[in-house]
């Protein structure tokens, strides 16, 4: 990864800048309620976030049934999931530790920041306002936003092309398979972290360019102002 090439970087959202888990698990659990299903835990849903909306109503439906469900049980079951959600967007989430700082000393140096995730577009931009940070993102990709999502390279190329990027310019940053995937399949450099979501692998296995235990060394990573938030 050449530090001094990059101009811009595209984060993650869930398990990356929000553990956004708690509330994630709230919704599920009242959708099951709702269906008069089996309930789950917040450790399960822990392991099923990540893949986007939709594929986390799959796998919860699928856990409380016992059995493989069908695209119509999961778009029957997608309308009260959402309900839930839009309800418990912020009741127990939280950035995690360093998020906002790290942030806005990237945005004070010019990098152009974006949020690149899974999570359908009408959650994330609310989500990111309730936390005080959505002014710091020159763009904002739901999974919803492009015809595909991550792992495909779809929603970083765009990002290129639409910032006028080469590949050395652009950074993924991600706690998942997915983001480093990605950041492959886009031929962009990448930091895996190691404290989010990914299915209990360790996201060494993915291959990231770095690897970084707190969201603080991102900033160690590409810049030397690391000092001026340990003031």
């Amino acid at each position: 990864m050449k530090a001094q090439s990059i101009k811009a970087i595209a984060f993650d959202l869930d398990g990356t800048l929000i553990d956004s888990v708690p509330d994630l698990a709230a919704a599920t659990q009242d959708m099951l309620a709702e269906l008069n299903l089996t309930l789950c835990n917040e450790q399960q849903v822990r392991s099923w976030v990540g893949n986007g909306a939709a594929k986390l109503v799959e796998r919860a439906l699928t856990f409380a049934r016992g059995e493989p469900v069908t695209q119509a049980d999961i778009d029957d079951a997608m309308p009260l999931f959402s309900k839930h959600y839009e309800a418990n967007l912020q009741q127990h989430s939280r950035l995690y530790d360093g998020v906002k700082p790290v942030l806005e000393q990237l945005a004070e140096q010019g990098y152009q920041l974006a949020v690149v995730t899974n999570k359908p577009y009408r959650f994330t931009v609310p989500l990111l306002a309730a936390f005080g940070i959505d002014h710091l993102f020159h763009e904002v990709l739901g999974g919803d936003s492009l015809a595909k999502m991550k792992p495909d390279p779809l929603p970083l190329n765009h990002l290129k092309q639409q910032w006028q990027l080469n590949d050395e310019q652009l950074l993924m940053v991600g706690d998942s398979r997915n983001d480093i995937l990605a950041a492959k399949a886009a031929g962009i450099s990448s930091i895996g972290l190691t404290y989010g979501y990914n299915y209990g692998e360790d996201i060494g296995l993915s291959g990231p360019t770095a690897v970084c235990d707190t969201f603080k060394e991102v900033l160690a990573q590409i810049t030397d102002s690391q000092i001026v938030l340990e003031q």
